[in-house]
């Protein structure tokens, strides 16, 4: 399969994100616009039967792009970014973000969601760390996909336990790079 339109908007994100001083709502537009008209990631929408899959399309000093799909019932876990700005465009079904509120400091107990909110396609979602935390999934259990693009890549993050607020720091792995499989751990 082709990916002129994928391409084409790798390299409009790095206009638009060199040196730092990115437009939020021009990459949102770029995002929007792509998702709305373009199919050219199925390319890239590799699925697995054990949870969600990170699948990388590009990697660059300034940002890091990723087509995630959401099986039936798949979530990520309540997480951070790392300080990093992060856009996501819906691809293909509708997807749910839970927000939660994001502790001050290491406490015991139960985090609090404070909103939740479905997205269909096209449409674009904005996050970083001093708005909340938050999981991402397919809305009601569905299968979907989304586009995920971190202002800098990052390798770990720190994920939350809804129950007790404890933090585990977390490593990434891609799915696959470029629709080519990586080799399982």
């Amino acid at each position: 399969m082709r990916t002129e339109a994928l391409d084409a908007l790798v390299d409009a994100l790095a206009r638009e994100l060199r040196g730092g001083g990115a437009n939020g709502a021009r990459i949102a537009e770029l995002l929007a616009r792509y998702a709305e008209r373009h199919d050219d990631w199925k390319a890239f929408a590799l699925f697995a039967e054990d949870g969600y899959t990170r699948n990388l399309v590009a990697r660059q000093d300034d940002f890091e792009l990723l087509v995630l799909c959401w099986g039936p019932g798949h979530e990520s876990p309540i997480h951070n970014h790392e300080g990093q700005d992060c856009w996501m465009g819906v691809l293909e079904g509708d997807v749910e973000e839970v927000r939660y509120v994001t502790p001050e400091r290491v406490r015991p107990g139960p985090l609090e969601p404070r909103s939740s909110r479905v997205f269909p396609k096209g449409q674009v979602a904005f996050i970083r760390d001093d708005i909340a935390l938050h999981l991402v999934r397919g809305a009601r259990g569905g299968r979907a996909v989304s586009l995920h693009l971190y202002a800098a890549p990052y390798d770990a993050c720190n994920c939350y336990c809804p129950e007790t607020g404890a933090i585990t720091r977390t490593r990434f792995t891609n799915h696959s790079v470029r629709g080519k499989l990586c080799a399982r751990v």
